[in-house]
This record gives structure tokens, C-alpha cells and sequence, in this order.
């Protein structure tokens, strides 16, 4: 089963696939919408889900660091909103403090360019979001099987 992983921000949504085993997640791209209108992705975003054959998706939830619900979190809830009703598939809220950072982090380590670091940092935030999902989702199952 695969799972999408997303990374909404004000202009920009990451986008990232696992595996059918749902185990490694890889970025696939970063979608562009006016500012604060992340519905107008939906139909690009319909053919990723769509062509992967995704089951669930997880977004990033950005909660303050002293985890309160700020503007960026209720513009998300939002948006799940909307994922929900046209999607028809379960959404988890993944926490993403500091995955932009790590995004950043990774893209430095990489030697990745100015520029370059600001077109992929939303499909690799995407990715750490799914990629921290899918490893608590593995760790719970082991959990399970052993008690």
C-alpha cells in the first residue's frame, strides 16, 4: 500500500510516494498555487494519487514549538478539509517542526545551490513528513506483534 506524503505551505505543496511496502518515501515534486489557495493544486494532485494508487495520505502539521495550534496549523486543517472530501481516503496529521530545517540541512549537506535548495526544500520537507510517519507507523506495528 502506498502512502503520499504532503508538505503545505503558503504558495507551495511538497509532494512526496512510498514504496508499495511503505517503507522508504521519495520526493516526487513541489506543486504551485496563488498564495493561501492550496485548492488549486487539487487536480495535479488527483493524477499523483491517482497514477501512484495511494491509500492514505499524511500531511505535515505545523505546530508551534511549544506545540500550540498557530495560523499555518489552521490553514492545514483547512486544507485536510478539503482532502478529505474529495478524496474519500484517510488523512493523518503528521508533527513537522524543524522538517523544513532538516529539509534545508539535507539540501546544505548536498551541496545543493541557492536556488535549487528553494525549489526542492518543500519535496524534501514531503519526505521527511512521510518518511518519520511511515518509520513511527513500523515501530507500532513491531510493538504490536510483540505484545
Amino acid at each position: 500500500m502506498r502512502f503520499i506524503g504532503l508538505d503545505l505551505g503558503t504558495k507551495t505543496l511538497g509532494v512526496a510516494i512510498s514504496d508499495v511496502t511503505g517503507t522508504i518515501a521519495t520526493g516526487l515534486k513541489t506543486l504551485r498555487f496563488n498564495e493561501n489557495k492550496p485548492e488549486e493544486c487539487i487536480l495535479e494532485l488527483s493524477s499523483i494519487i491517482s497514477y501512484y494508487d495511494a491509500k492514505e495520505i499524511i500531511i505535515g502539521l505545523p505546530k508551534n514549538m511549544n506545540n500550540t495550534i498557530g495560523a499555518a496549523a489552521k490553514r492545514t486543517e483547512s486544507f485536510i478539509n478539503i482532502l478529505k472530501e474529495v478524496y474519500n481516503l484517510p488523512v493523518h496529521k503528521q508533527d513537522e517542526r524543524l522538517s523544513s530545517v532538516s529539509a534545508n540541512n539535507v539540501l546544505l549537506q548536498a551541496d545543493v545551490s541557492r536556488k535549487k535548495r528553494k525549489e526542492k526544500v518543500d519535496t524534501v520537507a514531503a519526505t521527511i513528513i512521510l518518511q518519520n510517519y511511515l518509520d513511527i507507523r513500523k515501530e507500532k506495528e513491531k510493538w504490536k506483534t510483540k505484545n
